[in-house]
């Protein structure tokens, strides 16, 4: 339930009228600099010191070449390609997925519909008429409707025994739990331009943080010292938070600006940046594009929303080298010798004083199995349609014995199965055990048992040696010495 508090209606913009099919709800913004735009509440002004156009890095393109390959995408018969174009809503008109959906006959709506929903569902959708399924597409291609939840940190009672990192630390957790409410698809929007009402609610709170702190100083200015200590803690977290304190800082005592740091960089320079930079890098593809980004919404839930701190910092990694692997090759084989072609490049910089040194070598082959691994993962649960792919490429793989990418493929493989676990997957005979659906051959899949330092696969590859999975290998030499892992170095000699 929303508050109806004095505080909640002070930072809160005027209502907005939902506009979009995606559920999203626009605003038009009137671009302005921090000296002529202000707050008045209750009587006082107070300057607005965040606005979208400074928080995101300037982005110009003479071409948007993606609204025009949106328009043709509505008008296609991939009803996936149309709900992520739906799902980011990369386009000016508001009204085109709606108008253009509408447009469509009956029997092609039905097919999309379908292919949107379970069949259990079929027979209840069937009744609704043709304006209504329209409106059951958008809705199900869309993303969830924007819960505007006011600032909620306050500052605590003024006392001598307050912790200034204690309190930092409250206000990092604030911003971070208000930076999870905004969509990884409205970034993207914000990023390239477009109105995100999520992002602006977002700097709304920090200017209500400001608002906060400086009634707070003013009216308790012998806390003006904590909340001095306060910013030197914040400096390395939310930069939103940061500049809150230090314009409130430099307000309450004008002669301490000196003494403040200010960042000039954009708060969302970190994230926005890079996806700038892909829509630059792309051009043209505006399905590959969606792909991607995709993958890159898993990417951001993982980094962000359900890690435990926030890196305002570091620049949102873009790179996917797997899965421009996945969209270049024309084949599941091609892909698969592609992956093959890549790692004997890897493995041949591996010596036998490498391996048994366990240096820097044999840790980026490591660091490279995990990450295809995390890669591979993100694309089953980004797009699932490529999971038979992927199933094809193992398959190959395995005939070819380059168990390393082989492994990571089937581990991220395993992982989803994990992750998409439904309640009822039980076996009561078994005494109530949990199986994984599986995805993949038995003949394949018994090589990832990790029972006894996966010895089922280190038996395998005595018989049929190959690229190795380091893993099993690294503790078996620590464990029984370097004879071991004689078929090992004998593979890695004949590729150098």
């Amino acid at each position: 339930m929303q508050s109806t508090s004095p505080e909640k209606a002070t930072f809160e913009p005027p209502p907005t009228t939902l506009l979009s099919p995606e559920g999203r709800q626009h605003k038009k913004i009137k671009m302005s600099t921090q000296s002529d735009s202000a707050i008045s509440t209750t009587g006082h002004s107070y300057p607005q010191i965040f606005q979208s156009d400074l928080e995101i890095p300037a982005f110009y393109m003479s071409y948007r070449w993606w609204e025009d390959e949106a328009t043709t995408v509505f008008w296609a018969f991939e009803i996936q390609e149309i709900s992520r174009v739906i799902q980011f809503g990369l386009f000016r008109n508001e009204n085109l997925p709606r108008t253009s959906l509408r447009s469509r006959n009956a029997d092609t709506i039905d097919t999309f519909l379908a292919a949107l929903s379970e069949p259990h569902e079929h027979q209840l959708l069937a009744n609704l008429s043709h304006m209504q399924r329209v409106e059951e597409i958008l809705r199900r291609s869309s993303i969830l409707p924007f819960r505007r939840i006011p600032w909620s940190w306050l500052p605590p009672q003024s006392s001598p025994a307050l912790d200034p990192q204690a309190i930092a630390t409250a206000i990092e957790a604030e911003s971070h739990f208000h930076f999870r409410q905004i969509a990884f698809e409205e970034i993207v929007r914000a990023a390239l331009g477009y109105d995100a009402v999520s992002v602006e609610w977002f700097l709304q709170q920090h200017t209500a943080l400001y608002i906060i702190l400086s009634d707070h100083l003013n009216a308790y200015p012998e806390d003006i010292p904590l909340y001095t200590e306060v910013e030197k803690h914040l400096r390395s977290r939310s930069p939103f938070a940061h500049r809150a304190l230090v314009q409130c800082l430099r307000a309450v005592r004008p002669a301490a600006r000196c003494d403040l740091p200010q960042s000039n960089t954009a708060g969302f320079e970190f994230i926005a940046g890079p996806i700038q930079a892909l829509f630059k890098e792309q051009p043209g593809r505006l399905g590959v594009m969606l792909k991607m980004l995709s993958v890159l919404a898993i990417r951001f839930r993982r980094q962000y929303i359900h890690a435990p701190a926030m890196d305002w910092q570091t620049p949102f990694d873009t790179s996917m080298p797997f899965m421009e692997d996945c969209l270049t090759s024309s084949s599941e084989t091609s892909l698969a010798r592609n992956l093959s072609t890549q790692d004997e490049q890897r493995f041949a910089e591996m010596t036998r004083r490498n391996f048994v040194a366990g240096d820097a070598i044999v840790g980026e082959l490591v660091a490279h199995w995990h990450a295809l691994s995390t890669s591979v993962w993100e694309c089953c649960a980004a797009l699932p349609d490529m999971i038979p792919d992927l199933q094809a490429c193992a398959q190959s793989l395995f005939t070819a014995r380059n168990y390393h990418s082989l492994t990571a493929i089937t581990s991220g493989l395993h992982t989803y199965t994990i992750s998409t676990m439904r309640a009822g997957n039980t076996d009561a005979s078994q005494g109530n055990t949990t199986t994984p659906k599986a995805l993949i051959p038995q003949e394949i899949a018994f090589l990832m048992n990790p029972a006894q330092n996966y010895a089922a696969y280190r038996q395998h590859y005595q018989k049929f040696p190959g690229i190795p999975f380091l893993i099993p290998h690294i503790r078996d030499r620590k464990q029984n010495g370097d004879s071991v892992l004689q078929p090992v170095f004998q593979y890695l000699q004949s590729i150098q």
